[in-house]
């Protein structure tokens, strides 16, 4: 086996442990990178799917996202707009295709005045709320361990306008059903986009993509660093400390490599953290904390087409309806692409039921699901496929881990807190960003300060 001896060693490739690895580097340490797949980039991925380029993993770029954003301009990468002229398409709960334009789907004026009022009340909690600390709320036990659905309940007896606001951030965003988490976690998803208003307008939200891929970030980073510092199919299997003298260090443990560093930063999925044997085990908190977050569950279907024939229809692309199977899709054709692509997500039991489908026909069921807001045309794709990120053993979820009921306020406060020489960085920890690649981001240089301070501390 290998002895690798470096300060800072990072299990994980993706942009919060590239953006650490960076940062470190910049500041002259030491760094080597284990990644368990034979690629960079996490839950950034794009990749050639029957001749078409899909971005598996995530792909939009906010403009809030001045993290993210800065990461670009320094990597020399461009952005394009998502298609949205036209009008998009809502499906009312009979099936009826109504066309719109704006934020407010076209609902009777009774369900609309619902849904502003709902959206003015989460605007207001929202604003109280801190996203880097979200359990310092005076209400935060109480909000965290009553559902978002059951807050809906006593806000409004409207069914679509609880239906089409909890849509925005069960099926959205978190990809659990409204009664599986807590309306703190809600807030805090809404927190971390700036109001929940900003989620709601998918111009805002889903406002950009990078050329040629989101997961170019990675990518670049990754070759900036070199070879020798990124690892690939370097799956850690055990971590040694010593919690009594936290100076001596760490090994990280894989079927090659041993790498004796000084610290460790923990740049993966919360469930993730498992499968790694750790000689001893963390303290008991983080056993506890860690079995309370989960990772919630997303279908992400890429259909191309010759053409993007919804366009000639008048169709900007974006469609919605808490009654389908297929909740939300988008024009999603690529840069300079002739061909049109729509992307449309399956989340949370939906995606349960139809993943004991055959393969054909959970296909059918889909893009029957998409051809109610498209027409025929949308069932006849020439590339289909499926991001089916719970199968996938690096990652087992998507988008994000969020806590169960109750757990945000009791285990927050720790999530990102350092255990002796062992550190924490991924999306799923972030609160400004959360979920997305800008809080990836974020969490990397957060905790390469954090390091960098120890540092410095210990020097004085």
């Amino acid at each position: 086996m290998q002895r690798i001896d470096t300060d800072v060693v990072i299990v994980g490739a993706g942009a919060a442990g590239l953006t650490a690895a960076t940062e470190l580097v910049k500041a002259g340490r030491t760094v080597v990178v284990l990644e368990a797949r034979d690629r960079v980039g996490g839950r950034l991925w794009t990749d050639e799917i029957d001749g078409a380029m899909l971005e598996i993993g995530g792909q939009w770029v906010s403009p809030d996202q001045d993290a993210l954003i800065e990461t670009l301009d320094e990597l020399g990468l461009e952005t394009y707009p998502r298609y949205r002229e036209g009008v998009n398409v809502y499906l009312a709960p009979d099936g009826t295709r109504r066309t719109f334009e704006g934020e407010i789907f076209p609902v009777p004026p009774a369900t609309e005045q619902e849904i502003v009022t709902l959206i003015e009340k989460l605007d207001a909690l929202v604003a109280e709320i801190d996203p880097e600390r979200p359990w310092e709320h005076p209400d935060a036990k109480d909000l965290d361990e009553t559902s978002f659905a059951r807050w809906l309940e006593t806000q409004t007896d409207d069914e679509e306008a609880r239906e089409n606001i909890g849509m925005f951030i069960a099926g959205a965003m978190l990809t659990k059903p409204a009664h599986a988490f807590s309306a703190l976690q809600a807030l805090l998803m809404a927190a971390s986009a700036g109001s929940f208003s900003n989620l709601v307008d998918a111009d805002f939200i889903l406002d950009r993509r990078v050329v040629g891929g989101l997961q170019q970030v990675p990518l670049r980073l990754a070759e900036r660093l070199g070879d020798e510092v990124v690892r690939l199919g370097q799956p850690v299997r055990t971590l040694r400390w010593n919690p009594e003298q936290p100076a001596e260090g760490v090994v990280a443990v894989t079927e090659e490599l041993e790498v004796h560093a000084s610290e460790v930063i923990l740049a993966m999925p919360p469930v993730l953290f498992s499968r790694i044997s750790y000689e001893p085990p963390l303290p008991r908190r983080q056993h506890q904390l860690h079995q309370h977050l989960s990772m919630g569950l997303v279908i992400k279907v890429h259909a191309v087409y010759e053409t993007p024939f919804w366009r000639d229809l008048g169709l900007s692309g974006t469609a919605f309806s808490p009654y389908e199977l297929v909740h939300e899709a988008y024009d999603n054709t690529n840069f300079d692409d002739p061909r049109g692509t729509l992307v449309g997500f399956v989340a949370d039991e939906a995606a349960d039921g139809v993943f004991q489908l055959p393969a054909e026909e959970r296909k059918a069921r889909i893009l029957e699901s998409m051809s109610h807001y498209y027409g025929e045309q949308a069932k006849h794709p020439v590339v289909y496929y499926e991001s089916d990120w719970g199968s996938e053993e690096w990652t087992r979820g998507a988008y994000a881990a969020s806590f169960d009921m109750g757990g945000l306020a009791r285990y927050g406060a720790d999530l990102r807190t350092p255990v002796g020489p062992i550190h924490f960085a991924c999306s799923d920890m972030a609160g400004k960003g959360y979920q997305h690649v800008d809080g990836a981001v974020r969490m990397g240089r957060e905790v390469a300060a954090q390091i960098l301070e120890g540092a410095r501390a210990g020097a004085r």
